[in-house]
Order: C-alpha cells, then structure tokens, then sequence
C-alpha cells in the first residue's frame, strides 16, 4: 500500500541551503543521495520499508515529502516533521550562540563569515552512529567509499514514484541507506568483504543488535533527547565507540551541541590556522580552548569545520 506524508516548513531568514545540499552530496556516484541545486532525493528505511524521502528548498520556506509503502504509524506525521526540523538544523539556537559569542577576538571572525551556519544532521541516529563508525580514523573521501560498499552489500532498494521528484520525478533504482535490522542481517565476513575492518565490522553488528533487543533505542531518544551524559554511557558501553564518535554521533543524529570534539584531526588543524598557531593544536589545548564556548562545542567545531573544508564530515 502506498503511502506519503509532507511537511512544509518556514525558514529563518538567511537559511544556508547550500549547507544542507553539500552534506547529502559528500558521494559523487549518487546511489542513495540524488543532489541538486534547490533539493535532494534521499533513499531510506522508514517502518522497516523502503521509502523515498524529498527535500525542497522555495524561498523561505522548505516543502518535504516522503513516499513509501505500508500503513502510516499514528504518530508518523509528527515524527516525520521531527527528523525534517532535526535533519536541517532547525532545533538548533544557532542565533543566541552567535549573539553571544560574535564579539570573541577568534571565533567571532569565523561567526561574521559563516552567520547562520548550522549542523545538517543524518536523517535517523543510527544513521549518524554508522557513518561516525565508519569515519573512524580514516579521511573523509575512503569512509564515503566505505560507505558506499555498506549500503551496496545491504542492496535495499527503493522502487516507486519519487515524493514529488527532484529529477525526473522517478526514483527507481534508488538504494536506501541500512536501518539496524538490515545490518544486524549482514555477517562479519561480508563486511570485511566490504571493507570494513574486523573491529569497526564487529562494532556495526554489536550496535544492530543492541538497536534490535531495545537496549538502544535511539529513535525514541531522538524523539524526546534524554540526558546527554547518560547517553553517552549507553554508547560508549559499546565496544569500539569512543568519545569522539558518540560525540560527533550525538551532534549529527541528535542535534546536540554541547559535544566536544578535541579528538578530531580536522578541528585541531582548522584551530591552528584561526590561532596563527606556528606549532600544532594538541588534544588537550583543543578541548580547554573549546571549553569556554560551552554548551555549545560541538556547534564551534562545525564552524572550524567549515573554515577549511572542502568534504563534509
């Protein structure tokens, strides 16, 4: 049984678009994100199906769509318009932390250039907790790879008319990215057959499973965000998640700004160059300058993201 839901959405004035677009654009070869200049298509699993979910910007406002099969839970509406909100940034007070921080001696030059930057997240938790997992200690152009080979090794695929077209208005052949259900089918031999190394391949399926088993019920979190800090030990309980993939996790799946992300490479190299820094940032000065931005860390690590990067993270 077909189904679609829609959402229309106001923007805020000076909406960055393009932040949004570039995010679902990280993969060249298309095969679950279709990107172009106002939307984009995106292939994924909603109620356990296939579904097809568009995302059009109009001028200030923004026009979502999602087509896919079954009956349409009770409360689908409601969390259909919460992951739109989630996935564009539009839970994120981006105005009282640039109010209040748009006149620091460094941060403030990046806040002037950058005004309105928010964190486009992934469209579900797991979505982010994988993609972070995958990320680990790699460059962002091998885990877009890896990437990849994970949603072609799972091969779900969308077929049916798109939720309104930003193509052709057909979506066929569309892959979807893996809920927790599809991974937790996968074997640990075929996701080294994929790429993954045996660590990162043992923690996808030990994540799956405790998604599966209801010990990690990361959409209701996401629903209603619990503590952050007892979040956290629920993920890091997880063998091969580490501080800075729960962190970047809980900013890309959840929103959360408050995460601290000293760890990343990309960060301290873009926080050397704001500093006019002869020598490198280390962990430790990252995270104490970082601090004083509290609770909105995460959100300045995005800002020196985008300072200097060509891919999104």
């Amino acid at each position: 049984m077909p189904m679609k839901l829609d959402v229309q959405l106001r923007l805020p004035d000076g909406f960055r678009k393009e932040d949004i677009l570039a995010f679902h654009r990280r993969d060249s070869q298309e095969i679950a994100e279709r990107v172009r200049e106002f939307c984009f298509e995106k292939g994924l699993i909603w109620q356990g199906a296939p579904a097809c979910l568009l995302i059009r910007f109009e001028p200030g406002r923004v026009d979502a769509s999602l087509a896919g099969y079954g009956e349409p839970a009770a409360d689908g509406q409601v969390a259909f318009e919460a992951m739109v909100r989630r996935m564009l940034g539009l839970t994120q007070d981006v105005e009282a932390f640039e109010t209040r921080h748009r006149g620091h001696p460094q941060l403030g030059v990046l806040l002037e250039r950058q005004a309105g930057l928010r964190v486009p997240a992934a469209a579900t938790p797991f979505e982010a907790l994988t993609w972070a997992i995958t990320g680990q200690q790699i460059s962002v152009h091998a885990a877009v790879a890896l990437r990849r080979r994970l949603i072609e090794a799972v091969g779900m695929r969308y077929v049916g008319e798109s939720a309104g077209g930003c193509l052709d208005g057909n979506a066929e052949g569309l892959l979807c990215y893996p809920a927790a259900e599809q991974i937790s089918r996968l074997t640990e031999a075929s996701l080294r057959a994929a790429g993954f190394s045996q660590s990162k391949a043992g923690t996808l399926l030990a994540l799956s499973g405790r998604v599966m088993d209801g010990s990690l019920p990361l959409d209701a979190w996401a629903q209603r965000f619990p503590d952050a800090e007892w979040v956290r030990q629920q993920l890091l309980a997880v063998r091969g998640i580490g501080p800075w993939t729960v962190n970047y996790a809980l900013l890309r799946g959840f929103g959360w700004l408050d995460g601290s992300l000293h760890g990343d490479v990309a960060v301290r190299r873009s926080l050397q160059s704001l500093l006019a820094s002869p020598e490198k940032i280390t962990e430790a000065a990252t995270q104490t300058w970082l601090a004083q931005f509290a609770p909105w860390r995460a959100l300045v690590a995005a800002h020196l993201w985008a300072a200097q990067s060509t891919l999104v993270m």
